[in-house]
């Protein structure tokens, strides 16, 4: 342990100096950046066994002692005045009381804690916060609402393409429907208690009791409208803890309400039902025609999540048809006249076309490795202020870098360039995301709108003509970029890329390439983009002859 505390302040300034990283919160809304959570857990975890090593041999070395005395004094104490009679057993009796008992008072007060207390108090400094448990908690119910999970999937760890299953305790379960009821979403609370529940009566050890978990759910099910259910339940706390003054004053008031609701059920049956319209033919013929435009019709949101389940419409045939790969060289590029570049049709209108095998592996580790220090939660133009703001339906985080940093930022650019025949000086920067717990880019536009003519006014290069989109890393599941008002859906694959005009030739935006990142259900997505700009496109990509073009 002295050893240990010398090396203690060199340890800590090496600790400080290798996690600046770890400085900034918002640990949820980025994967790569918790990582490091990993690695400062096992840093505490080795600090926490060699305490328990240290209290183990003090525990040892208390043990002997009280051992040897034992057998020491139930021998003297059978003839006291004849083992006092040996002058050695006198002397050596002083000298234990006086002396030696004093050593091991000592030794017990002596304090073991020290080496770990100092390390947990530096490591506590890049603790997650209670924002980052949050977060994190709303993140599985996003991800189960959006993937329709029940709670028994997530909490036994059955989820696609998992390699390291992990199971919910009952006190995990209870933790996620307390931040449901927190926030009023009541429908979270009934699904996590009711899983809390059945953990707990199928016998697992808890440190959350039964009558804690049915009250929460009861009042749950209550605050959706279901008395019969809600009363259940409250009998259900009673029998397990009789004197519950709420449950009491509840069963008293969810029975009253029923027997109003019957009443009332009553008086509603004895008024006459108009007898039942059936379907004619020809209305059976437009509700077919109809059905087939449900997607057209449904809210952007519902169109969102389906996409991102894999459940939106598919292509006709004839228009997959169109649909072609090919090795591109940009009408005989130099770069890529002797080495042209795989490329595949994504969709038709937008035109979505990937690039296969366009950035390679070292190349991604660089831009990660330049990236991860500064990622910061990602941000959002704010309509109404024009400034950048953080936002809840954008989880990532992400780094800008910029082409004098590394030969690998500035060989990316080119090739950007060489690729889609845009200049990239007027271009942004790169920006490189990775996405946290759940991440997410809800239905978004990259291009201005008229109504927010200032969207990029500061840097003076118009509007944003196209979007490059790199993934940077393969996902088990979710993590799809979708556009829900054509159903387009694209799949992330390592070292691929993704390019769409957002623009007409005429600089009117394309409202079609509204889009978005789905929820990373499992794995780490990284991403990395180029926003390019119509400054400096004019003999590049020049307008058509007609207006509408």
């Amino acid at each position: 342990m002295h050893f240990f505390r010398k090396l203690l302040p060199c340890w800590c300034f090496l600790l400080l100096s290798c996690q600046p990283s770890l400085s900034a919160h918002d640990f949820f809304t980025s994967i790569g950046q918790m990582t490091d959570l990993l690695f400062t857990e096992k840093d505490l975890v080795t600090s926490l066994k060699d305490y328990i090593q240290a209290e183990e041999n003090k525990l040892e070395r208390v043990k002997k002692w009280a051992d040897k005395l034992e057998s020491l004094t139930a021998t003297a104490t059978q003839d006291p005045e004849g083992f006092l009679g040996h002058p050695v057993n006198a002397f050596k009796l002083m000298k234990r009381l006086n002396t030696e008992w004093g050593d091991l008072e000592s030794l017990v007060l002596s304090d073991t804690t020290d080496g770990f207390i100092s390390n947990l108090t530096i490591q506590r400094r890049y603790f997650p916060t209670d924002d980052d448990q949050t977060g994190a908690a709303k993140a599985l119910l996003r991800l189960q609402d959006t993937y329709k999970l029940d709670a028994h999937t997530i909490s036994t760890g059955n989820l696609p393409g998992v390699k390291h299953k992990t199971l919910m305790t009952a006190e995990d379960c209870y933790e996620l429907g307390k931040i449901a009821y927190t926030d009023v979403d009541y429908y979270h609370t009934e699904l996590w208690m009711a899983q809390a529940l059945k953990q707990l009566d199928d016998g697992e050890e808890s440190t959350v009791d039964k009558v804690t978990v049915l009250d929460y759910l009861s009042y749950a099910i209550y605050q959706q409208g279901e008395l019969e259910r809600a009363l259940g339940y409250t009998k259900r706390l009673l029998e397990l803890d009789p004197e519950h003054q709420r449950a009491k004053g509840n069963v008293k008031y969810f029975e009253f309400q029923l027997e109003k609701q019957k009443k009332t059920k009553k008086e509603d049956t004895a008024i006459e039902k108009e007898p039942e319209k059936k379907e004619t033919p020809v209305k059976k013929k437009q509700k077919q025609k109809k059905d087939r435009k449900t997607f057209s019709l449904m809210p952007e949101r519902k169109k969102y999540e389906m996409l991102c389940r894999g459940e939106g419409i598919k292509m006709t045939p004839r228009r997959e048809s169109r649909l072609f790969c090919r090795y591109y060289d940009n009408n005989r590029n130099p770069f890529y006249v002797l080495g042209p570049v795989k490329q595949q049709d994504e969709w038709d209108s937008p035109y979505l076309v990937r690039f296969l095998n366009i950035i390679s592996d070292k190349e991604i580790a660089k831009v990660k490795e330049l990236a991860k220090p500064r990622l910061r939660r990602a941000t959002v133009h704010d309509p109404q202020t024009g400034k950048l703001t953080t936002a809840q339906y954008r989880v990532s985080k992400s780094a800008w870098l910029t082409g004098y940093e590394d030969p690998v930022i500035e060989k990316i650019n080119q090739r950007i360039e060489d690729l889609t025949g845009l200049e990239m000086d007027t271009a942004e920067e790169l920006q490189v995301a990775n996405y946290g717990v759940g991440g997410q880019y809800e239905p978004h536009f990259d291009f201005g709108r008229k109504d927010e003519p200032d969207a990029f006014k500061e840097l003076g290069t118009g509007n944003r003509i196209a979007t490059w989109l790199f993934y940077m890393s393969d996902v088990a599941a979710g993590g799809a970029t979708v556009f829900p008002d054509v159903g387009a859906s694209i799949r992330p694959q390592k070292g691929s890329a993704v390019f769409w005009y957002n623009l007409f030739p005429n600089g009117e935006g394309d409202y079609s390439t509204r889009h978005a990142a789905c929820p990373v259900l499992v794995g780490n997505k990284w991403v990395s983009n180029k926003w390019i700009h119509e400054r400096g496109q004019e003999w590049r990509r020049p307008c058509g002859l007609n207006e509408t073009d």
